[in-house]
C-alpha cells in the first residue's frame, strides 16, 4: 500500500461526514462530477413515486392544497436558505438559472434608478450569464461592460447600475471574493447580483452577512436536486418591496386566483415567482435536500479543502512532472470545491479515466475538471482518482 493510500485510510477514518455517504446511491465508480450533476439521494425515488402515484394519481387537483404543491417554491427556498447564509423568506425556487439571472439583472437595473446606464458582467462568466446580460442591457438601454472580477472595483462609477458576478469560476474553480466585491458595488451605489451555481452546497456563502442584493443558483450540482431541477432566486429582504420583475406572472400576483387584468405584485420573495411550479422536479429537490439534515456547511467546507489539498498532493506524487498544470488556486480563500488541471490531450484523457471508473469532465480545449462533493466523496476516492490519472498519463493504465 502506498503512502498516499495509507494516509487516505486514516483521513477517512477521522472524517466526521463519512456517514453521510450512505444517504446516496453510489457504486464503485469514483464520482468527481458533482459540480455538474450531483449523485442521487437514496430516498428520492420513493418520494417521487409517492408524488406521482398518490399525490397526482389519487388526490389529483386536491394536491395543490392538501399536498402543499402551491407553497412549494417558498417552502423549498427556506430549506436552501441556511446553505447560502440567508434567513427565511428571501428565496423562491422555480424556473432555470438563466431565467432567474434575467429576472434579477433587469430588476437590478430598475432598482438602480435613472442616470445609471451600465451593466458590468464577469468577463469569465459561464456563457449563458453573458448572453442574458447582453440581452438585458439591450432591453434596458444599458451598455454592457465585461470585466474580470478582480478589476471590478476600479471599473465602477456613478453610471453603474448592476454588477453580475460568479462566486466561482466554472472552468478553474477559482473562488472570487464575494464580501469585498459586494462592498465595492455598494460603495458605487450599484446593485449586486451573484451567481452561486458552483458554490452553494460546497462552501459558506453568507448572503445576509455580506449584504448581497440579489443572487441566483441551480440545485442540480452540490445540492443534488436531479437533472434539470429548478433554480432559485434570492432577494434581500430590504429590497423586496422594490423588486420589479420583468416577468410578472400570475403566480407572483397578490391575488393569483383573482384573475385581474391589472398586475399587482405579492409581498416578499414571492415576487420572484412567474408561472405554475414544476411540481415533479421541485418535490424531488425538496426530498433531496433532506440529506443536509444535521450537516453544518462549515464542516462541508473544511472537508472540501482537505479533499482538494489531498488530491493536489496525490497528483504531484503520481503524475509525471510537467504532464498537467493546476489552474485552481492553491490558497484556500481562493479555491472552491473543484480542481481544474490543464492537460494537452484532456478530452482523450478524460475518456480513458471514465473507462477506468473515475468520472470527472472535460472543458475545451484542454481542461480536466474534478468536482469534490464532501457529502459523498471520500479520501480513498481521491487517492484512487489521482493514481488512475497518473497511470493513464504514463501509459500504464
Amino acid at each position: 500500500m502506498s503512502e498516499q493510500a495509507m494516509r487516505a485510510a486514516k483521513l477517512d477514518a477521522a472524517d466526521e461526514l463519512a456517514g453521510v455517504r450512505s444517504r446516496f446511491v453510489l457504486d464503485d465508480v469514483v464520482y468527481l462530477d458533482g459540480n455538474s450533476l450531483g449523485a442521487l439521494p437514496a430516498h428520492v425515488p420513493g418520494r417521487v413515486e409517492d408524488v406521482v402515484r398518490r399525490q397526482w394519481g389519487e388526490l389529483r387537483i386536491r394536491s395543490w392544497d392538501e399536498s402543499g404543491w402551491w407553497t412549494a417554491p417558498e417552502r423549498i427556498g427556506d430549506l436552501i436558505a441556511p446553505l447560502v447564509g440567508a434567513a427565511a423568506g428571501q428565496i423562491v425556487v422555480g424556473d432555470s438559472t438563466s431565467v432567474n439571472v434575467f429576472k434579477a439583472l433587469v430588476a437590478a437595473v430598475r432598482m438602480a434608478g435613472s442616470g445609471r446606464d451600465e451593466i458590468v458582467v464577469d468577463a469569465t462568466t459561464f456563457p449563458t450569464d453573458g448572453y442574458i446580460a447582453a440581452s438585458a442591457a439591450r432591453m434596458t438601454g444599458c451598455t454592457l461592460r465585461p470585466v474580470a472580477p478582480g478589476e471590478v472595483p476600479g471599473t465602477l462609477s456613478d453610471r453603474t447600475a448592476a454588477v453580475l458576478l460568479n462566486h466561482v469560476d466554472y472552468r478553474t474553480g477559482r473562488l472570487h471574493d464575494l464580501p469585498s466585491l459586494t462592498s465595492a458595488v455598494h460603495a458605487a451605489g450599484a446593485v449586486s447580483v451573484w451567481d452561486l451555481c458552483h458554490s452553494a452546497g460546497a462552501l459558506p456563502v453568507g448572503l445576509d452577512e455580506h449584504g448581497v442584493d440579489l443572487a441566483v443558483g441551480c440545485t442540480y450540482k452540490y445540492l443534488n436536486g436531479g437533472p434539470g431541477s429548478p433554480a432559485y432566486l434570492y432577494v434581500r429582504r430590504e429590497l423586496q418591496d422594490r423588486f420589479d420583475s420583468p416577468l410578472p406572472g400570475w403566480n407572483s400576483h397578490v391575488e393569483p386566483f383573482g384573475m385581474r387584468s391589472a398586475y399587482e405584485p405579492a409581498a416578499g420573495a414571492l415576487r420572484g415567482r412567474v408561472g405554475t411550479p414544476d411540481i415533479l422536479s421541485m418535490l424531488a429537490l425538496e426530498a433531496a435536500l433532506e440529506v443536509w439534515d444535521g450537516v453544518p456547511i462549515a464542516s462541508v467546507r473544511a472537508k472540501s479543502l482537505a479533499l482538494t489539498d489531498f488530491f493536489l498532493e496525490c497528483v504531484t506524487a503520481y503524475v509525471p512532472p510537467g504532464r498537467v498544470e493546476s489552474l485552481t488556486p492553491g490558497a484556500h480563500q481562493e479555491r472552491s470545491s473543484q480542481v481544474a488541471l490543464r492537460c494537452e490531450d484532456a478530452g482523450d484523457v478524460m475518456k480513458r479515466l471514465i473507462e477506468r471508473g473515475v468520472v470527472g469532465d472535460f472543458r475545451a480545449p484542454d481542461v480536466l475538471r474534478f468536482g469534490f462533493t464532501p457529502l459523498y466523496v471520500g479520501f480513498a476516492d481521491v487517492e484512487r482518482a489521482a493514481r488512475v490519472l497518473g497511470e493513464t498519463l504514463t501509459g500504464a493504465g
